[in-house]
């Protein structure tokens, strides 16, 4: 299952769950909580194996953009060699070169910046949703702690009555 399908289901559970009367408390199957949860962990390590692929991608996109533009200006001085002996091609050329560097670079540029961004967006949802999860976990586990406690007072002032009867 899906990280944000598991959310899901805790959501729902949660939703349903049975409301404790008087108060704003709900019961919910604490083995079926601690199952999805168990479940939510399994499926963080496949989030972040696919976080490392995309920084190893966007690193092996950089460096095959740079091989590129290595490339073009390799080839640019090539030309310009070869045409060294006339002034004019040899203007045009180096202008040529410098209009493919800069092309290049630019690429590579825009390149990095969109695999920077994507790889941003895709840690920061993560990290929402990590975020998001352990405050319902701990808002969910203090709430059942408070509901159990009243219920442990209230059985122990019944049976402090019930004591109190019987003398």
């Amino acid at each position: 299952m899906e990280i944000f399908t598991l959310l899901e289901n805790l959501e729902e559970i949660i939703e349903k769950s049975k409301s404790v009367p008087f108060t704003s408390k709900g019961l919910v199957d604490r083995d079926e909580l601690l199952d999805i949860i168990k479940e939510i962990r399994i499926q963080l390590p496949d989030e972040l194996k696919q976080a490392k692929w995309i920084k190893e991608e966007r690193q092996r996109i950089l460096v095959e953009a740079q091989k590129e533009a290595d490339g073009i200006v390799k080839e640019a001085e090539n030309r310009i060699i070869a045409m060294i002996d006339e002034h004019e091609i040899t203007r045009k050329a180096y202008n040529q070169k410098n209009e493919i560097i800069e092309s290049a670079n630019e690429m590579s540029r825009e390149i990095s910046q969109g695999t920077k961004e994507y790889a941003d967006n895709l840690l920061s949802s993560t990290e929402a949703v990590l975020t998001t999860t352990l405050e319902n976990l701990q808002k969910n586990m203090t709430e059942a702690l408070n509901m159990m406690q009243i219920s442990l007072e209230d059985t122990l002032k019944t049976i402090q009555n019930s004591r109190k009867e019987l003398n």
